[in-house]
């Protein structure tokens, strides 16, 4: 009964959001466009040109708005273990992007070109417990991180999902050795009562710190 009120409360928040009803109305695939939206317009992550990874991408509405911002001349690559319906100017490789096969294909269509940014606004199965939860939201945020380190260009940026508690400070320090500079990012669409924030490094170190 406690279950099916808590789905029934999730439900009614969610018809409700305006960040839903906004996405309906301009035709994102999701409401998590807003928060990228939010710190692009920001810190100016996405200009013509670029080559961007979208790192757990599906089911597509980051991928659909950074696609147009890096247009005339831009990349985009989009990694999911799940299936994502086609997009203009995205180029989707399903797997798992630590598999050799999945880097094959990606570094095949980069031809040669550098990495610029590196997106992630990866979360995994919740089972509601919260001590499980954190761990992994923290596990993908150090994959992120981690191809990045192998993938970004120096100078390159990377903006990740995390959450707050356990490993949240292991993460910002061990990102600090790898940018410039580490800033964390709440935008608008994050509901209040989650402890989602973003973290953003800021110019990849060309040798990053011991």
């Amino acid at each position: 009964m406690k279950k099916h009120k808590s789905n029934k409360a999730w439900m009614h928040e969610h018809v409700t959001d305006p960040f839903v009803q906004r996405a309906k109305a301009e035709g994102w695939r999701s409401r998590a466009v807003f928060k990228l939206m939010e710190i692009d317009e920001k810190d100016q992550l996405l200009k013509p040109g670029r080559v961007v990874v979208d790192l757990g991408a599906a089911p597509g509405s980051w991928s659909q708005y950074a696609a147009k911002r890096i247009q005339p001349g831009g990349l985009l690559f989009a990694l999911d273990l799940l299936p994502m319906e086609p997009l203009a100017g995205v180029d989707f490789i399903q797997g798992d992007f630590r598999e050799d096969e999945v880097l094959r294909r990606f570094e095949a269509g980069l031809g040669g070109r550098p990495v610029d940014l590196v997106l992630s606004d990866m979360a995994p199965n919740m089972s509601g417990v919260q001590l499980v939860d954190q761990a992994r939201v923290m596990d993908l945020a150090e994959l992120t991180l981690e191809f990045a380190r192998e993938h970004l260009k120096p100078g390159g940026d990377m903006l990740v999902k995390v959450f707050q508690g356990s490993g949240y400070m292991a993460l910002r320090e061990a990102m600090r050795k790898v940018f410039e500079v580490v800033q964390v990012r709440k935008p608008a669409a994050s509901r209040d009562r989650s402890a989602e924030n973003f973290l953003l490094g800021r110019r990849k170190r060309a040798v990053p710190l011991p």
